[in-house]
């Protein structure tokens, strides 16, 4: 598996780029907000899903462990292929479309090309079942905090931000809320 490449951009299109690696070229497939900005001759770091098929290989490209996190869990959602996963990742940041999820806004993802309104509910059905059942399956800290932390280390944010996220939450809203409004909690504590 092709983890992450570094190296420089010696094609870019509007969909992908060919990043140089020691001497070998490799197309990355990039959404609309990691394209933007890059030219030519640039070194760039990208962390990679790499797909294989029986009759195809491909690379998708993420500026962070946590787009590319989601985006792999995104594409666990049946109907979700990887182009439009990489589009869904692509139109706002990860912890805005988390975010819609846990509050059932499909608006937020119809408004991706390729998206319906059956797929979006089908989205949000199944994530937040992933989610629900991440946090459930956390220990209790007596502190609410575990279960968050482990729904978010599920949305694929690294220990430490989820930690910091959860602490958050719960010093906002206390240990007695519901689940759902802890991790909606840390999620804004996210985007700040």
């Amino acid at each position: 598996m092709i983890a992450s490449l570094d190296g420089t951009i010696t094609q870019l299109t509007s969909s992908d780029v060919v990043l140089e690696v020691n001497g070998v070229g490799y197309r990355v497939h990039l959404g609309p907000a990691t394209l933007a900005g890059l030219s030519a001759g640039q070194r760039i770091k990208l962390h990679t899903h790499h797909l294989v098929r029986e009759d195809a290989q491909a690379l998708y490209g993420f500026k962070t462990t946590e787009e590319l996190a989601f985006f792999e869990l995104i594409t666990t959602v049946s109907g979700v292929g990887p182009k439009v996963g990489l589009a869904i990742v692509s139109s706002r940041p990860v912890a805005d479309l988390q975010l819609a999820i846990l509050q059932g806004d499909d608006a937020v993802l119809t408004a991706v090309s390729g998206v319906g309104k059956r797929l979006a509910g089908r989205i949000v059905l199944e994530l937040r079942e992933k989610v629900d059942a991440a946090g459930s399956a956390a220990v209790s800290d007596g502190g609410g905090e575990a279960e968050v932390v482990a729904a978010l280390e599920a949305l694929g944010y690294s220990s430490r931000e989820s930690k910091d996220a959860a602490r958050t939450a719960v010093a906002r809203l206390g240990p007695q809320t519901s689940l759902e409004d802890r991790v909606k909690e840390a999620l804004q504590a996210l985007r700040q």
